[in-house]
This record gives C-alpha cells, structure tokens and sequence, in this order.
C-alpha cells in the first residue's frame, strides 16, 4: 500500500525504466512499484498530470489506461463531487487529440470517457453533451466516433456493474439520441465522400464511422425499420460490392451487415420489420454472390471468409422462415444455396464458418420430426456432404498419416462431428452406398478413396446391424486390402471396421476374420496400431458375449501391450474392453484372468516402489509409477461381474494381496499429487468393486490417508473419505473409524482455508471437503449431527458461500441442502435429527441468508444461483415464516442503496418485489428465478 502521494516526475521515471531499461531486474522492480501506483488514491491526479503534460508515447499511453483501469475498477474512490471536474478534465484531454495521436492512446481515453458517461449518475444526456461539445471540432471527430462505438458496447461490461436499472436509463438514453447521433454520422460519410481520396486518414474515419454504426445497430438503438433503409446501410452494400474497397473497410462493412441482419433475427418473433422490406434485404444479400465470385478470382480469401460470414447470419436471420411452411418451401431456403457455394471453396476454413448453420439445422429438424419439411432441406445436405467429402481429401503427395496437431486433422475431427449431426437428413444408410458407389468409380484415387471411407466411417454407427447389401462387401475389401495400399487409407479401413462393431456382432462369422486382421494391424510398427487398438476396443464393448471365447488372445494382448506402438491412452482402452469381457466369464475364470491381468501393470510397479535408485519420473513413461497404476484401475473400474451380497467377490483375494503395494506406493510417491490422484482413484474403483467386503481395509487405509493428509494436504484423500463413508457407514464398528477421519482432516484443511485467499486458491480442497460432509450426512446423519464437529463445519461453509468455482461452491451449497432436509417438517425418517438441525438453523440462518445474498449479488456467476436458491427453500422448510422473512430483510439491508456512480441500485419497491417473491414461492425455480432477477440489479 503506497502511503506517500509520488510526484508526476517519479512516475514518469518508473515508466521509463519499464519501457527503455534494458536491465530485466529493474524493469520487474519498475513494474511492480507502477502496479502499487495505479492501486493507489494518487494516481488519479498524476495520471491526469502526465495526460496534460504529454511528454512521450509511454507516459501519455500509461496514464491513459491508468485513467481508465481506474474508472473501471475503483470508481468509488472518488467522492460524488469530484465527477463532474474528472469528466471535464478527460473531455479537455480528448479535445487535444489529433490525426497524429497513438490509437492506443486514443483507445483507452475513450473508454474512459465511454464509461465514466455509464457511471456518472448526474451526468444527464453525455451523447448530446459530446455530440455538442466535439463535433464542432474537425481534428475531434475522430475520437467522438470512437466514444460513440465503446458508449453501447461497454453497457455490459462486468467491470463497471452498472445494474439493470441504470442500464434501463443508458438504453432510454441511446434511444433518445438516436436520431442526432445517425445525423451526424450521415453528416461525416457525406464529408469524407466530398472530400474523396485514398488517405490512411480519409479511411480511418470512414472505417470509424461504420464502426460506430455497428456498435448501434448491434444493441437495437436504431428501430429496424430505419437501419434498413438508412444511407449508411447502402453505403455497406456498396463498400462490399466494389472489388477495390479495402480489406479494413470490407471487414467493418461486414460487421455492420451482420449486425443488421442478427437483429432481424433476434427479433424474427415480433413482425416489425415489414415482409416487404425483409424480401428486399435478402435480395441486396443474395445480390452479393457476383462479389463474392470476383473475390473468389482475385484469391482475397479474407473477403471469402467475410462473404461466408455474411450469407451464414442471412440463413440464421431467416432461420425460422425456412421452417415456416412444409407444403411451400420459403423463399428463403436459397439461402442456404449462397452458404453452400461458399462450403465448395478449396479452402476447408471458409467451411468451418457455416458449421454452426448445420448444427442448427439439423438440431431443428430433429425436434420437429416432420417429413416433408426434412424434405425441404435433403438436396443441401447431399451437396454439404459432396463438398465435405472433397474437402476432407489429403494431398495427393502425402506420404504418410496426417500428423495429430495439424490444423487439418482438427478439420477433419469437426467434419466427423457435423456428419454425424446432419446423416439422419438424408439417411445413414444412403450416404454409406454413395460413398461405396464413389469407391467403384473407374480411376477413384487412393486421396478420394480414403475420403469415402472416411465419410463411412462417421455414419456406420447408425446403419441397421442386418444390412447385407453393401457392409459385406465393404469388409471383404478391407479384410483383402493388398500390401502396397496407402497407409492412410488403410488407417481409415481399420477405423471403419471399429464403427462396424454393432453389425459384426449381429454377424457372427465374420468376427474371427475381423479379430484377425486387427491383431495383425496392431503389431505394425507404421501407425496402424492405433487405430487397430481403437477398433478391438469398439468391438469388444460391442461382442461381449461372444469375444468370451477369445480370451486367451485378449490376455496375451494385455501381456504384450508394450510392444505395440501405441500411446498409454489407447493401450488404457484396449483393458478397458478386455475388462467389459471379463465381467462376463464364469467366476473361477475371470478371477484367474484377471489376477494374470493385473499382475502385468503391478510387477513392474513393485520393481520401481522396491527400487532404491531414486529415477526421475518421465510423465507417461513406463518410469512413471501413474502410468502403471492407470492401466490396473482401468481393468478395475470395468469388471464388474455380476455378484450377490451374500457371495465373495472373485476380486476380493486379488485386492486384499496388492494392497501392500499400493500402501507402498503412498508411502513412497506421498509427495506428488499427480501419482497420489490417480493411487485413491484406483482404491476408490477397488472399493466400489467389492464394496463392504473391503472393511478390513477401512482402518489401516484411513490411518494412511490421514497422515499423509497432514503432511501434503492432497484433497483427493478427502475425495477419498467420502467414498468410504457412501460404502462403510451402515457399518457400525466403522462410524467412529469414519468421525475420527473426519476429525483428523478439519485441522489441516481449517488452517490452509483461513488464511488470506485460502478458499480462492484451493478450490479442490472445499469441492472433496463438502463433499466428504454431504456424504456424513446422507449416510450417517444422527452420529454427525450429535458431534462437536457440525458447528465449525458450518461456520466454515458460511465462509465458503462466495467462492465463484462452480465445483466447490456446488458441494458447498449441497452441504447445505443435505443438512437442511433433515429439519424439514415433513421429515419423518430420524426425527432426532429434526431438533438439531433447526437449533442449527435457528443459530446460524440470519448469516447464511446474508452470505447467500451477498454472494449472489457480488461474487457468483449467475449460472450457479439455483443452488443458492435450493438452500434458501430448504431453509424455509425449516424454520418459521417469520424467521425466514426476518432474515431476508436483514439480508437485503445489508446491500449498497447506490452504485459506485451514484445510481440507485434496487428501489424499496424493488427490495420489496424480492423479498415477497422468496417468501411466497413454493418451488426452487421460482426462487432462482426471483433471484436472477434481483442480482439483475447489482450487475
């Protein structure tokens, strides 16, 4: 904290030590001493110092974005009384700017303008008061631009939290200067054509204009009706019909154009824009095609990606029209001609822009259901899957397989998602003999072969598993592939074949020769390995039963994982479907194929925990200790045979013997979060596997666990704990074990929590500590209630209502709710427990109804008040009307009457409306929906 106000001087040598000092120690230091400035009250005055002075870039570009980092953020350090003089100090500083003044420079004194105008209560009309004080001035009509594009777009800035109700009073404001602000760019279009030229400056402004346009069309400022039909309008369509206007000018053109057209759909439900007027856009937008074209012919892709842009938000205006009518197809369905003209562009980027159409499309027909309006829609999605299926094509060059991280891999893998969104249009079935059909063209190439196999594969899954027409002939090739086939089309024939697994089960007798042909595949040593370990995986999810009789193969595989050249993932996927077979072996089998199994990943575990040689850990290496125990929890967490309570599990002797190790593993590797993780979730899946028959596990695990905890403060022991509790609590001789874990864990988890940050910088460790006490009480609810512990558990989860992580505030609040049920008054189960908990609710509600409140209006995402809202029902359940409704008037009380711009926040009407609507409602939603309403006006 800067105690003493520094002078201008000073300052300005900090930032000259930051910009110019070629010493990175001083440079830290000078940055560091400029963070504590800006922090401070002083620097208000010294950043309008240094603005006045203008001593260089740097000084003039810091004190400008202090001004405005400051107006933002710490607004309610000034008093009420020196608003008008900082206004008229910025607006002085903006007068001074000319052509030659730093954009960046001008940039943030804007939007410190822009926002002190949205603050500023008393400030009356600022677009009328600017508009008259600046436009005057030519060398300011820039900057005004500027303020006049940020003033609609910085409504909704999360920093300034205007609150609904002065938002309400900025948008009435707009509306209101609306008309003079349309003059006067009107006014300055007609000025720069007048004017003429090609000048950086001439663009600038015309650019600057459009911006601005943009920015005020965007939030409806402008009625529809007179947006459509302004000259500024034309003069977009114009810019982007003339073949040299430049790329600046082309992009604002085309924001502006997109603007209009989203609020022609936002507004598609109202009728305000008349059919007439609408058909007239869509033609001027349809108009466009001979631009895009030319564009296309001059190879100006950044146009061709604004064209697609534009003709995209046209269909997506029209959405609903399209939709309108099953017997008459719209006139806007042509729509979707321009989008596709724009799909066939050689360049798969220009595509990627209309993905988001389809998604809708077929999202849309999907609901509806409806035949004949599907339809409508078939011959576009034929022509979207041709081009697809060119666009997917690799080089003709390519050697080997596409490389992971290319950007055309990443293509690709959209590609896979949108065709198997959009298939059902036209038939899974159907799009799989096309693509066949292209396969049997006379001189198809191994590029366009590898691209219908390509497109197969992401429709085989949703072909009738009795298809015998053209799926037999398809394996048969793939089965009968020649040597010399590129190995890309061979990668995709294998990752066909998995897609296929559904029909080979329905097809018993090819399944050996399939099983085969992936065996072979997964011993190369060229990248098929892959995609062979990812079919078998499908395949042995799919044929379960009958893979049964493969076994011996499938446990000689596991044994020789290492020797196929596959990523520790896949190799974790092929046990994962050795597992879901094992489940279905007879008991004395599984239990001996399994203990061979596991053995494969623990011995080399035990070699390296025995080991006195202290190796570094190469993360996903077979030196990794997580890489082994990953592979034994995936062969856990997937056997799940299926067992009786009163039988042993087969698994239980192959647990009971490694635990040793695995208690060797914590012990040796306590210290790294990473392994410890991925050790509890192996003993998580192992007791969930065997469930109560692991109680004699339970003491010496606990007594492990918290002694580690003490040390390292690892919350997946907490995570841990919980799982124990779910399993072991009905157990009566492990309650106490249980408490007393619990016990052990609130001290060190307390104490990291109560210092400053500790809730914001261990969010995992509240998430896995709620939890842990949810499960208490759910599962042992009297015992936890009667102990000592309930109440600094409390106190700490009134502490914790504020932390904006959606996991652990969700266990928080679930905390909460799970306590609260058990003082409900229609509880009857354990009514011991009623008593207790309305005493807690009774001690501890005014606090938690304040916290709640506070942390909706100030700290919580608006996605996470349901939960909120669910303990504010759960609290009223449970203590009387009067008490609840005391407690929210507290509560409300509690909140700033005014914002830091000296805006009233909430009317007493409104406190009122709130209030009432909490009190009265009967369901969660209504309370979450009173609740998003009110935080409305805080935000």
């Amino acid at each position: 904290m800067m105690e003493t106000a520094p002078t201008a001087d000073l300052v300005y040598q900090g930032i000259c030590t930051l910009y110019h000092n070629q010493n990175p120690k001083e440079k830290e230091k000078a940055n560091k001493w400029l963070e504590e400035f800006r922090k401070s009250i002083y620097s208000w005055t010294i950043a309008d110092e240094l603005l006045q002075q203008k001593r260089d870039m740097p000084s003039c570009y810091f004190a400008a974005q202090t001004m405005r980092n400051k107006i933002q953020n710490s607004f309610n350090e000034l008093p009420m009384n020196s608003h008008e003089s900082l206004r008229d100090s910025l607006i002085a500083h903006v007068g001074q700017i000319t052509n030659e003044t730093d954009s960046i420079i001008v940039t943030q004194l804007c939007l410190a303008v822009a926002d002190l105008a949205l603050l500023m209560a008393s400030w009356k009309q600022p677009i009328i008061d600017l508009l008259d004080m600046l436009s005057p001035q030519p060398q300011s009509v820039w900057p005004l631009l500027e303020i006049l594009t940020l003033l609609p777009e910085e409504i909704d800035s999360r920093y300034l939290r205007l609150g609904a109700n002065r938002r309400e009073e900025i948008h009435k404001q707009l509306d209101a200067a609306a008309p003079k602000v349309m003059d006067f760019l009107c006014v300055c279009m007609q000025q720069q054509q007048h004017a003429g030229g090609e000048s950086v400056a001439h663009e600038k402004i015309i650019n600057s204009i459009l911006r601005c346009y943009c920015s005020w069309v965007a939030i409806q400022a402008i009625p529809l009706q007179q947006a459509a039909q302004n000259p500024l309008t034309q003069q977009v369509f114009q810019l982007l019909s003339i073949e040299n206007t430049s790329r600046k000018l082309h992009d604002s053109s085309t924001e502006c154009l997109c603007a209009l057209l989203s609020c022609m759909e936002a507004n598609s439900g109202r009728d305000t824009l008349d059919p007439q007027l609408k058909m007239q856009i869509f033609n001027a937008v349809f108009m466009l095609e001979t631009a895009y074209h030319t564009c296309v012919g001059m190879e100006d892709i950044d146009k061709i990606m604004n064209f697609c842009r534009i003709f995209t938000v046209l269909c997506e205006a029209f959405f609903y029209e399209m939709f309108a009518n099953e017997d008459i197809p719209h006139y806007s369905i042509k729509g979707l001609d321009l989008v596709l003209i724009c799909v066939g562009h050689y360049d798969y980027e220009v595509a990627e822009i209309t993905f988001n159409l389809w998604y809708r499309l077929s999202e849309e027909l999907f609901q509806r259901n409806n035949d004949k309006l599907t339809s409508h829609f078939k011959p576009h999605i034929e022509r979207l899957l041709g081009a697809l299926y060119r666009l997917t094509q690799m080089e003709p060059d390519q050697e080997g397989l596409i490389d992971e991280n290319d950007s055309f891999n990443d293509f690709r893998r959209k590609v896979s998602d949108l065709i198997k969104d959009v298939a059902f249009i036209v038939g899974s079935g159907n799009c799989f003999k096309q693509m066949f059909y292209k396969l049997q063209e006379p001189g198809c190439t191994w590029e366009s072969t590898e691209s219908a196999l390509f497109i197969m594969q992401n429709v085989a899954k949703n072909i009738i598993p009795d298809e015998n027409e053209v799926i037999p002939k398809v394996v048969e090739a793939i089965l009968n592939l020649p040597e010399n086939t590129h190995i890309a089309v061979r990668y995709t024939s294998i990752m066909l074949l998995g897609e296929l697994c559904d029909w080979i089960e329905n097809h018993a007798e090819s399944l050996q020769a399939v099983l085969n042909f992936l065996l072979y595949s997964l011993q190369q040593k060229n990248g098929l390995a892959a995609a062979a370990a990812i079919a078998l995986t499908s395949i042995c999810a799919s044929c379960r039963q009958k893979m049964i009789y493969h076994i011996s193969g499938l446990v000689e595989i596991a044994r020789s994982l290492d020797s196929f050249e596959i990523s520790n993932d896949l190799a974790i996927g092929l046990l994962k479907g050795i597992s879901l077979i094992l489940s279905r072996l007879p008991k004395q089998q599984l239990e001996t194929a399994m203990r061979e199994i596991i053995s494969f990943q623990l011995q080399p575990l035990a070699i390296m925990v025995e080991s006195t040689a202290t190796a570094p850990i190469c993360k996903g290496e077979r030196t990794d200790p997580a890489y082994w125990v990953d592979r034994a929890c995936a062969v856990i967490r997937h056997t799940n045979p299926d067992v009786s309570d009163n039988e042993i599990h087969p698994t239980l002797n192959i647990l009971t013997e490694a635990w040793p190790l695995i208690s060797r593993v914590m012990d040796k590797y306590q210290a790294d979060v990473r392994v410890m993780e991925r050790t509890c979730r192996l003993i998580r899946y192992s007791v969930r596997m065997v469930r109560k028959q692991a109680s004699m596990l339970v003491e010496p695990l606990i007594h492990q666990m918290v002694t580690l905890y003490a040390l390292h403060h690892h919350s997946c022991f907490l995570y841990l704990g919980s799982v124990l509790v779910d399993e072991f609590a009905k157990v009566d001789d492990c309650i106490n074990v249980l408490l007393v874990m619990l016990k052990s864990f609130i001290e060190p988890t307390f104490k990291m929590l109560q210092v400053e940050n500790g809730l914001k910088n261990n969010p995992d460790t509240v998430d896995d500590f709620f939890r842990l006490c949810s499960r208490f009480i759910d599962c042992c609810p009297l015992p936890f209630l009667q102990s000592a512990l309930v109440t600094p558990i409390f106190q700490c989860a009134l502490l914790a209502c504020t932390l904006d992580h959606r996991e652990a505030n969700s266990s928080v609040m679930k905390f909460f709710c799970n306590l609260l049920k058990w003082g409900r008054s229609n509880n009857y189960k354990l009514l011991e427990c009623k008593p207790l908990v309305r005493e807690i609710a009774e001690q501890n509600g005014e606090a938690l109804v304040i916290n709640l409140i506070q942390a909706s209006v100030f700290c919580l995402h608006s996605y996470m008040l349901p939960d909120v809202a669910e303990v504010l029902t759960e609290l009223k359940d449970v203590i009387t009307h009067e008490q609840m409704e005391a407690f929210l008037k507290v509560a409300l009380q509690s909140l700033p009457k005014k914002n830091s711009g000296g805006y009233v926040t909430a009317t007493d009407e409104q406190l009122l409306d709130f209030q009432e609507a909490v009190m009265k409602s009967t369901t969660t939603k209504s309370v979450t929906l009173a609740l998003k309403t009110f935080t409305r006006l805080y935000r």
